[in-house]
């Protein structure tokens, strides 16, 4: 594919339907834009025809009994939205069939493989949600499936789940003691389960997560395939992955047998632009085309292809230079933030080990400080530090950082740092996480410095006029996130059955929260944001879960699938 790695079929060929001037008698039915653009020239004979009437001493009422007006721009799209109308085509000659795939999406498939090291790939205009739905179809090929899932996924796993009739075993992630955060499960948790259901159908995992935040896959992927079953991987925000030697090792050269990518939201493709890589033997590909043409929609978003198609080609052509500008703004950030000291940021002990000076100890989840600084976390003891299976790799474009004295909660870190004009990607209690790409710029990384040195003078002005500062967020060990949903004391969950059928109201009572131990859970209890449910439907509730619960609750989290939304009790299923 080497010889055709600067080409880009798909787009090519949109370019080429754009310039060839025929006639559209199929749909869509703005065709190519021109329904507006009609509207668009009355208006400008409107114009030319009030210009001879000035000349003439008429008005427009004397023409035609009315004022005029050009209303009809109003509803008319901008110029460059116009143009993009001309290549929103559908299935015709030359442009090929997303679903059966014969020529250009074929060709532009082959070098997205090519690209980023796949047997095969597919391209996916749902975002990674239908990349997730078509995999768990795809392994779940009879009822009551079982698969080993890691319990804090995307929504998109569970829906995968309930529309296969698969029964999950969740698996619980490793926490990293230094931040709080949950990651992916230990190798030990994965070996485990595997053993306990050898009836497994696969294992699936997200990585990295929310925080850019992983480890090595590949003990994992091994564990998997010694027990002849595929490795799953939810790699949405982790598209980039392998693509520069700062960033981390991609899930596909880690052994995994099929990676979901959102190009959309690390590289340069058009929201909802996503892809699908698979290799080796233990998936059925002709099963997961048909899942794929099932969870897809049958008249697929060219613009959205062609942005895929293109996305591959920057990174082909340009290879890791496509890196530099973004790489080399984080670099500036990180700088100007070491020389804000109200601010950490969060990195794997073992990298703050390597980087720090001679004199210098890693402060808890964040960067490195002097021993004994006043008003900053106690450093972290060697012997605490996380091992090597739970946290070893931070996405250098995930910049996650937060107050070190406590002040500031993400939440009003974020709303401040947005009054500035920055928008970060999310936040949560402690945490905001500003991302990066390869197309940010040093010019993005100096106007969020100057956010931060102005926040920072704010909070240093404010404690020189003699007020007292609160802390509102927690150390490390008392923090909690709606992010970051596990339990504890349980490596992992016994079998949940997942059904697209409703529990029938008759078939549920409502329970004080103190009397739930033991009992099944006739909904899911889902804090949000993002939405990764703490019980699900049909699980057996454990008193690990009610003190979680009562935890975010007392804490003011909002919750998502429960009747009660106080969380006073909760609906389970009638034994």
């Amino acid at each position: 594919m080497e010889h055709k790695s600067n080409t880009a079929p798909l787009y090519e060929a949109l370019l080429a339907y754009r310039d060839s001037g025929q006639r559209s008698f199929h749909v869509p039915g703005h065709k190519n834009g021109q329904v507006y653009r009609r509207l668009l020239e009355q208006a400008d004979q409107q114009q030319l025809d009030r210009g001879a009437d000035e000349i003439h001493g008429l008005t427009n009422h004397d023409r035609n009994g009315t004022d005029g007006s050009a209303a009809d721009v109003d509803v008319v799209p901008v110029s460059a939205f116009l143009e993009m109308m001309r290549l929103d085509v559908t299935e015709i000659s030359g442009t090929d069939d997303l679903h059966h795939p014969e020529g250009v999406i074929l060709e532009a498939q082959q070098l997205a493989a090519d690209c980023f090291g796949a047997e095969e790939s597919f391209f996916l205009v749902g975002g990674s949600t239908s990349g997730n739905l078509s995999l768990l179809l795809t392994v779940c090929n009879e009822p009551n499936s079982l698969v080993l899932v890691q319990r804090n996924v995307h929504k998109s796993v569970i829906h995968g789940l309930m529309l296969a009739g698969a029964r999950a075993v969740f698996l619980e992630p490793w926490i990293d003691p230094a931040s709080g955060l949950a990651v992916m499960p230990s190798l030990e948790t994965v070996q485990a389960a595997v053993q306990a259901y050898p009836e497994a159908k696969g294992v699936l995992v997200t990585l990295p997560n929310y925080y850019g935040m992983g480890a090595d896959l590949k003990p994992i992927a091994e564990v998997c395939h010694e027990a002849g079953i595929p490795l799953l991987v939810d790699e949405a925000h982790g598209a980039h992955y392998g693509q520069h030697l700062e960033l981390p090792a991609s899930a596909l050269s880690c052994g995994a047998d099929g990676v979901v990518q959102s190009t959309h939201k690390m590289l340069s493709a058009f929201t909802m632009g996503a892809m699908l890589h698979v290799q080796g033997p233990r998936l059925n590909r002709s099963l997961l085309r048909q899942r794929l043409a099932m969870v897809q929609s049958s008249s697929p978003s060219y613009p959205v292809m062609a942005s895929l198609d293109l996305a591959r080609r920057l990174l082909h052509t340009q290879g890791a230079n496509a890196f530099t500008a973004g790489l080399a703004a984080v670099d500036a950030f990180k700088r100007g933030l070491a020389e804000l000291p109200l601010f950490q940021l969060l990195q794997p002990a073992q990298l703050l080990q390597q980087e720090l000076p001679a004199g210098q100890k890693p402060a808890a989840g964040g960067k490195s400080e002097a021993a004994g600084a006043p008003g900053r976390p106690e450093a972290v003891p060697a012997e605490a530090l996380p091992s090597a299976a739970g946290y070893t790799a931070q996405d250098p474009f995930k910049a996650v950082i937060y107050d070190g004295t406590g002040v500031l909660s993400g939440y009003g870190l974020q709303q401040q740092l947005e009054a500035c004009g920055c928008v970060p990607e999310m936040s949560d209690e402690r945490y905001v996480v500003l991302l990066f790409t390869l197309g940010s710029t040093l010019r993005d990384a100096e106007h969020l410095l100057q956010a931060l040195r102005q926040i920072s003078l704010e909070q240093e002005q404010s404690q020189s006029r003699g007020k007292k500062p609160q802390r509102f967020i927690k150390e490390a060990a008392n923090y909690i996130s709606t992010w970051n949903n596990f339990q504890e004391g349980t490596p992992f969950s016994e079998p949940i059955p997942f059904t697209l059928q409703p529990i029938m109201e008759e078939d549920t009572t409502e329970v004080s929260m103190d009397k739930c131990v033991g009992l099944r859970s006739a909904e899911m209890v889902i804090p949000y944001p993002p939405g990764i449910p703490l019980v699900y439907t049909g699980e057996r509730i454990s008193a690990a879960m009610i003190a979680r619960i009562k935890l975010l609750r007392d804490e003011g989290a909002r919750f998502h699938g429960v009747s009660d939304t106080s969380l006073q009790s909760l609906k389970i299923i009638r034994e």
